[in-house]
């Protein structure tokens, strides 16, 4: 018993190892594989799937902190452009790397401690450093003393200002405005308060470049070429500082040839009295 036990508990070195005899093929090594993935599938309910929703949430959620965020227009005060319940979405790195909001920009912003609680949307009208005013005898907005066409975007019927205004936007603040004139509170209705009616740049959350639904709706968002037009704060200033120049030496050489018209009829007038002494 012990013989056959032997000979059917055999190892390799029992083998025929003859001519005409197979050698045993040698175990392949296995790969080493990486238990990660399959450990995090294997913890989370719903496996793959939850993992691969969860990843795409987290996406989701840093592009709508640091790139892009959808915004709801909740009220008519950017009619025609901007309707009630229209979805916009705001690119939240257009300012970010050294560029500003420019006149006719449509901005989303931070309304909380000077226009009350909540986010805002409205188009830029002036920068710092602008002279905003309205009206002029026509009617219009003007900016650094350029009237500005509004009617490509202005709700229709609406006029550009029911109230006078007329102020010079501080560095680093916007003066902004409603397309729905008549049905907007803007910077107009908070000149009396702090902060003058402006909004801080810091406050601006992005500028508003699509409208993404509804689909029948949806366009990109232009900003108006009326604006584009108007010449920047400095420009204006020099052009009033020569003007003001202009008609100081105007008044300077007024004044000089009165004087010298002065000047020339005083001496006739002693050559007058000399002559008249010399026949007496």
């Amino acid at each position: 018993m012990d013989d056959e036990a032997q000979q059917t508990e055999r190892d390799r070195s029992s083998r025929p190892s003859g001519p005409g005899s197979l050698p045993e093929p040698e175990p392949r090594e296995g790969r080493s594989r990486s238990a990660y993935p399959g450990t995090v599938a294997t913890w989370v309910p719903g496996g793959w799937i939850t993992v691969t929703l969860l990843v795409l949430l987290l996406f989701l959620l840093l592009l709508s902190a640091f790139v892009l965020q959808p915004f709801r227009i909740p009220s008519g005060s950017m009619e025609r452009g901007l309707r009630i319940g229209d979805r916009v979405v705001v690119n939240k790195v257009a300012y970010r790397f050294g560029a500003g909001p420019r006149r006719g920009d449509i901005v989303v912003f931070d309304g909380t401690g000077t226009w009350g609680d909540g986010d805002y949307i409205k188009r830029v009208v002036g920068v710092g450093g602008d002279h905003v005013t309205c009206c002029d005898e026509e009617g219009r907005v003007q900016v650094n003393g350029r009237p500005v066409d509004e009617s490509a975007f202005l709700y229709p019927g609406d006029s550009p200002s029911t109230v006078a205004f007329d102020v010079v936007v501080p560095d680093g603040t916007l003066f902004v405005l409603g397309d729905h004139r008549a049905d907007s509170s803007d910077s107009r209705d908070h000149l009396g308060s702090p902060g003058g009616g402006m909004v801080p740049v810091g406050d601006v959350i992005g500028r508003a470049d699509w409208i993404v639904w509804p689909f029948g709706h949806a366009t990109v968002l232009d900003r108006p070429g009326a604006y584009a037009r108007v010449p920047a704060a400095k420009d204006a200033k020099g052009a009033e500082n020569v003007k003001g120049a202009e008609d100081v030496k105007g008044a300077e050489d007024v004044k000089g040839a009165e004087a010298a018209e002065g000047a020339e009829a005083a001496e006739a007038a002693k050559g007058l009295e000399a002559a008249k002494d010399a026949d007496g």
